[in-house]
């Protein structure tokens, strides 16, 4: 075992300490990243706030992790020291079922190991740490490779909210004639609109207000409409061919779902701790769909991470400390980040 250090919180909505925790020894297969930034995600906060429950303390949340390899295993062919890497929302999965098979790892029938607050296969079932963290140990079949040409705290959000949206963007065939609206300008949204850009769709930015436009039409949206406007939803009704909704907000769903084409989809990303509820006849009468997607497997995660590199694709971030993440969550919990904090574990 080694001893890193990390910020973690102890109970349920208490403020981060900072704290020593252990990594194992590297096995054959493991690598060993010294991280260089973690992102914050609003998972990270639902989570150790245990709003979605079966959170274990002490947490050291963190799931957007982009860094250097300092060590290897003896056995590991696919990263080599100096590499530049990444680590996302899971490090391991049990790999025999037909969707580990799949290269859906994400959607593994026993379960996928999440980064954090989650059984690992390797410490005698403890709990996993995170990314809010100096160093981190992970089998090299989930370890990503960052490309030159991203920078290392642009990269780390890609490997949560970059992913989260190019799947779906991809799965249900963004791209050229099609047209797409994001719901929500934040950590997720702006992703969304850069990817779903590049992607050749057409874009549209459905935020709660106008604030963003801006940063919106910069990163690629060709229209942005104010949800709180009545108006907004009676002159886009039956636009789109897909919606993507990133926000972990209860929202009225039937009125989205009013917004889609003939088959049109609505995909939700964002998790909010109440239920959803959709009228039945806000699907049958344009044969719409609502769907949920989860990340992505390893495979596509590293095709997400080339493609953003060849089309010069990064989150918009925010560096900060170790001593202001507690500052940081408030602040994301406003809204009030354009458009994601990166900790910078240097001060650690």
């Amino acid at each position: 075992m080694r001893t890193v250090t990390a910020y973690a919180t102890p109970a349920a909505k208490a403020p981060f300490e900072k704290t020593t925790i252990e990594r194992r020894d590297l096995g054959p297969k493991d690598v060993l990243i010294k991280i260089a930034f973690a992102g914050i995600c609003h998972s990270d906060i639902h989570t150790a706030r245990n709003e979605w429950g079966e959170s274990h303390f002490p947490l050291v949340p963190g799931h957007e992790i982009a860094g250097t390899v300092e060590e290897v295993g003896g056995e590991v062919s696919k990263h080599a020291v100096g590499d530049r890497v990444g680590v996302g929302c899971m490090v391991d999965s049990c790999r025999e079922c037909e969707n580990c098979k799949a290269g859906e790892e994400q959607y593994c029938l026993k379960g996928n190991v999440g980064t954090y607050n989650a059984q690992d296969y390797h410490k005698d079932n403890a709990w996993t740490d995170g990314g809010y963290s100096t160093h981190i140990v992970v089998d090299e079949d989930f370890v990503l490779r960052i490309p030159e040409g991203i920078a290392l705290e642009e990269a780390a959000p890609l490997l949560c909210a970059g992913i989260t949206l190019y799947s779906p963007l991809n799965h249900w065939n963004a791209g050229p004639g099609k047209k797409v609206a994001v719901v929500g300008m934040g950590g997720l949204g702006h992703m969304g609109v850069k990817i779903a850009h590049a992607m050749g769709a057409e874009v549209t930015v459905l935020s709660q207000s106008l604030s963003k436009e801006d940063d919106g039409k910069a990163f690629g949206a060709d229209h942005y409409y104010a949800t709180k406007d009545d108006a907004t939803f009676e002159k886009l009704a039956g636009s789109f061919d897909l919606i993507v909704n990133t926000v972990s907000a209860h929202l009225p769903m039937g009125k989205y779902l009013s917004l889609l084409k003939l088959d049109g989809t609505l995909v939700n990303v964002g998790a909010p701790s109440e239920p959803l509820e959709v009228p039945a006849f806000a699907l049958i009468p344009m044969r719409r769909s609502w769907a949920g997607s989860m990340i992505g497997g390893i495979r596509e995660t590293q095709e997400m991470l080339d493609f953003c590199a060849e089309h010069k694709i990064g989150a918009t971030v925010e560096k900060i400390s170790g001593d202001q993440i507690d500052e940081a969550w408030d602040r994301v919990v406003d809204s009030d980040v354009r458009y994601r904090f990166v900790i910078d574990t240097a001060t650690f």
